[in-house]
């Protein structure tokens, strides 16, 4: 007997310090699916794949509770705004007028600043969507918030399918001039959370050009093609290597940045502001034959490898999470775009004016592996 949708289940999660409740929704779908998302930061908390035996699998980093999560994090799971990725010294400008944000990651912006849209609490509303149960989640952002100018209105749309999709659907709009670029920045490994380790994976993507860094994770407003080096993950008959080899090979840092690893945007190809879905990568587990395929209508997805996890944080299952534990897939405008004006004109500035709306798709498909 075929299995009906229904609207999200909602549960207590905990409190914040000034006593604000926070939720906890479930999202099922036919077939077993199953992912959690509390309205604290917008955070996917968990993702579950059915197995053919067996519990269904997480395989997402996260916390059990929210106190976790309030300890302080590396954005599990959350949504990263105003911008994701990093401005360049805290420092822009629109129209002609300078503004200057919160320099939490050395001398740049990152991720929204020090309290950004994943440390904040959203307006929640579960719903059954034709494609499957879904939750709106919204969030003002007043004038001045990290010292980004115009109050800006975001609206962020969890969707689960029967097909094992997770959709994230992203948009805001402003009443001034100001900047925007929501990243969503789930820690994925499918072989399971609790396996600690991503570096057998394989990592395929559509895109023949990267972008370099400079030490601090700055674009240096190159676009370079792949060809010849580690970030070449296109699916060839010569270029099946995992994420472990090239981890190794970004070891330490040919540019210089403090941790090796990937932590850097791929440029998707045949990009077009058309607002249509492009594929961008499909991650695989070969031991369990678990892939995760991504599609966006944005023009960049920034590969990160973990290298910044040390251990010290407890997670799921009473997991310590170790360097290289799960990969995060941000599909993005580009890092630091609103300085880089050599791009103005042909890739998105994330400039965002009245009467306009952002919008961000991304699709994450999951296959079961059997």
């Amino acid at each position: 007997m075929a299995q009906t949708m229904t609207t999200p289940t909602v549960h207590r999660f905990g409190k914040l310090p000034d006593g604000q409740e926070v939720s906890l929704f479930t999202l099922e779908a036919p077939g077993g699916w199953k992912a959690t998302i509390t309205n604290y930061g917008a955070i996917v908390t968990s993702f579950c794949v059915p197995q053919k035996q067996g519990e269904p699998v997480d395989v997402v980093l996260g916390f059990e509770s929210l106190d976790g999560y309030l300890s302080g994090h590396p954005y599990f799971g959350a949504i990263c705004g105003r911008v994701g990725n990093r401005i360049a010294d805290g420092l822009f400008s629109i129209h002609g007028k300078s503004y200057k944000v919160a320099r939490n990651n050395g001398q740049n912006h990152l991720h929204g600043g020090v309290i950004g849209f994943d440390k904040q609490l959203w307006n929640a509303t579960p719903r059954l969507s034709e494609k499957g149960p879904a939750l709106d989640l919204e969030l003002t952002s007043p004038t001045g918030d990290e010292g980004y100018p115009g109050t800006l209105y975001s609206k962020v749309t969890y969707t689960l399918t029967p097909d094992g999709e997770l959709w994230v659907e992203m948009e805001s709009t402003t009443d001034a001039p100001t900047i925007v670029n929501l990243v969503h920045h789930t820690y994925w490994n499918i072989a399971g959370q609790a396996t600690n380790n991503i570096e057998n994976h394989t990592l395929t993507a559509h895109a023949d050009r990267y972008l370099p860094l400079d030490k601090g994770g700055i674009p240096t407003g190159i676009i370079r093609d792949v060809d010849g080096t580690p970030f070449d993950f296109r699916l060839s008959p010569d270029n099946q290597s995992n994420l472990g080899d090239v981890i190794v090979a970004l070891t330490p840092s040919p540019e210089g940045a403090e941790r090796g690893g990937v932590d850097h945007c791929l440029v998707i190809n045949n990009w077009k502001p058309d607002r249509a879905l492009r594929p961008a990568v499909t991650l695989t587990d070969p031991t369990s034959g678990r892939s995760l395929e991504i599609f966006t209508d944005q023009p960049g997805i920034q590969v990160y490898t973990g290298n910044y996890l040390d251990s010290s944080l407890k997670g799921k299952s009473g997991v310590a999470y170790k360097q290289h534990a799960a990969i995060c897939l941000e599909t993005e405008c580009f890092p630091d775009a609103i300085n880089q004006t050599e791009w103005h004109g042909e890739w998105p500035s994330g400039c965002l004016n009245p009467g306009e709306t952002y919008k961000h798709t991304m699709v994450h498909r999951l296959t079961t592996g059997y």
